[in-house]
């Protein structure tokens, strides 16, 4: 299967900053709740990164259904399909049909759910003759109709927590023939996540946000020349996002091993003010996993790979806990202090 290490030949560009806020490494597991939480406590789980690998995506369903039977909600952070064909995202809900879930689900989009394009039928990759009379339109529409939704930013509620999901509204392709999967946000967008941000935060709730590419300089993978430049307006959602102690960020799209060290910071923006930054975490991803190769780029994860995280919200903190779903095996946790 063609996928976007194959596809994407443009290399990143330019790097912000380096992150202030440092990674903090695994803390060993001992005793796991069940999912139905302790006392008032809300859990709901995220994945990230499908692409086609629904052996894996039913798997992981089951796990999360034993693990966190009493679950809110599920985060999907993009990339639900390998090439954004609508007998794909079928195939997607097949799938989910098949499994025990929870009834809100929360679809953020990904590259890959751009790349019909790229072929002249589904059999037949040809991106010489890009894009094979697609129209960038249609895309939108095939995500928005198997999202049941018709924008890109929406708030979903996981038993009272915010959920927000943000996300690319131009397939750049279509506008500057020197870019590919970059990721361009509206005025109407960033306006939106500012006024939600406010709102939740002057009611004292802890803000989750998913989105399919991550920010420069965070979790595994983000100082790669691969994913410094995923964001062409990286600065403007920095500073939208920099305020907030109480923001958990959760971003997919590089399918970094969450065995790493670094698949949690806090990252500061420092002309915020608040000097201990907001939460952001790598989802893992459901098919296949990479990892650093030791010269500046990736390598695969040898043998299966299917990884994703269960939250755990209560009053006073946040529980994000690392969960490969194919070995039934913890990874790691943090708990995370809320203001």
């Amino acid at each position: 299967m063609v996928n976007r290490r194959t596809l994407i030949t443009r290399a990143g560009i330019g790097a912000l900053g380096a992150s202030l806020g440092a990674s903090l490494g695994a803390v060993p597991a001992a005793a796991k709740p069940n999912g139905k939480g302790q006392g008032n406590s809300t859990t709901f789980n995220v994945i990230s990164d499908i692409q086609g690998d629904l052996n894996d995506l039913g798997v992981a369903l089951d796990d999360m259904a034993t693990t966190n039977p009493g679950s809110a909600g599920l985060a999907i952070a993009g990339d639900i399909t390998p090439r954004g064909y609508d007998f794909e995202y079928a195939d997607v809900q097949k799938r989910m049909d098949k499994h025990s879930h929870p009834d809100t689900v929360a679809w953020a989009i990904g590259n890959h759910e751009f790349y019909v394009p790229k072929y002249k039928d589904p059999n037949t990759l040809s991106q010489d003759t890009w894009p094979n009379g697609v129209v960038e339109d249609s895309l939108f529409k095939s995500f928005y109709n198997f999202a049941g939704r018709n924008s890109i930013f929406e708030e979903f509620s996981f038993g009272g927590i915010p959920v927000l999901a943000i996300g690319t509204e131009r397939y750049m392709r279509y506008h500057d023939e020197k870019l590919w999967d970059e990721v361009w946000m509206s005025d109407a967008q960033f306006n939106w996540l500012d006024d939600r941000l406010k709102y939740w935060n002057q009611r004292s709730k802890p803000i989750m946000i998913i989105t399919h590419h991550p920010l420069p300089n965070t979790v595994s993978g983000t100082r790669n020349s691969l994913y410094l430049s995923d964001y062409l307006q990286s600065d403007r959602l920095l500073d939208v996002l920099g305020p907030y102690r109480n923001v958990f960020l959760f971003s997919g799209h590089t399918h970094w091993d969450l065995d790493l060290s670094d698949w949690y910071t806090r990252r500061v923006v420092a002309s915020s003010g608040n000097l201990q930054g907001f939460n952001v975490f790598n989802t893992g991803a459901i098919e296949t996993g990479y990892t650093d190769n030791g010269k500046g780029g990736e390598q695969t994860v040898a043998g299966g790979f299917n990884q994703g995280l269960q939250v755990e919200v209560t009053n006073k903190t946040v529980t994000v806990r690392a969960r490969d779903f194919g070995k039934k095996a913890w990874l790691k946790e943090i708990t995370v202090p809320l203001d």
